[in-house]
């Protein structure tokens, strides 16, 4: 099973995708432990392209992320996409409290890169919250695009529209993991 979870900053796709990853049992991808390095420093395109390539090379994955510069790359031979489509208002929100929750635990991001949520982050124009903010129409946009391109209906794709969809998913593939490839949800 190849998977590829996607949807704006903020609404969910690292924790959903861990749950999913865990229920099936295959390999966690995070793209976003991918590209950053120490100090905030994303990786070089080359290397970010490396990586991820390498780890998609496995035959079971579920990838958490974006990223739609690497779209052709992550979608070769992802089987699924499940799209985190969550309210504008809930996303913000999730967005606000995960950086807060980040503030306040001062937990590493992702391993041996030191990377931690700052006030002077959260304040900046690189800000998640204000990520979150000026992009959530475009990619909401981008995603129906994807879905629309004839390149892309090999996929799978499902519509997830509220946590409670989330979880009733995330129950039905444990149930019986094929729903991922049965039926399309959108």
């Amino acid at each position: 099973m190849r998977i590829n979870v996607i949807g704006t900053s903020g609404s969910g796709k690292t924790t959903f995708s861990r749950q999913l990853a865990e229920i099936l049992n295959i390999p966690f991808i995070e793209m976003d432990a991918l590209y950053w390095g120490p100090n905030w420093r994303p990786a070089e395109e080359e290397d970010f392209h490396f990586r991820l390539s390498e780890a998609l090379s496995k035959p079971d994955w579920v990838l958490d992320g974006n990223y739609s510069r690497t779209t052709q790359l992550k979608w070769k031979r992802v089987e699924a996409v499940i799209w985190l489509d969550f309210s504008f208002p809930r996303t913000l929100f999730q967005a606000i409290s995960r950086a807060g929750q980040r503030l306040r635990s001062q937990q590493e991001l992702w391993p041996d890169t030191g990377n931690r949520e700052s006030l002077r982050m959260l304040f900046s124009k690189d800000s998640i919250v204000l990520w979150t903010i000026t992009s959530y129409r475009s990619r909401k946009q981008k995603i129906h695009s994807w879905m629309r391109d004839p390149t892309y209906q090999h996929i799978q794709f499902h519509q997830l529209r509220s946590p409670q969809d989330a979880a009733a998913f995330l129950k039905a593939v444990r149930e019986e993991p094929q729903v991922l490839y049965r039926d399309r949800m959108i």
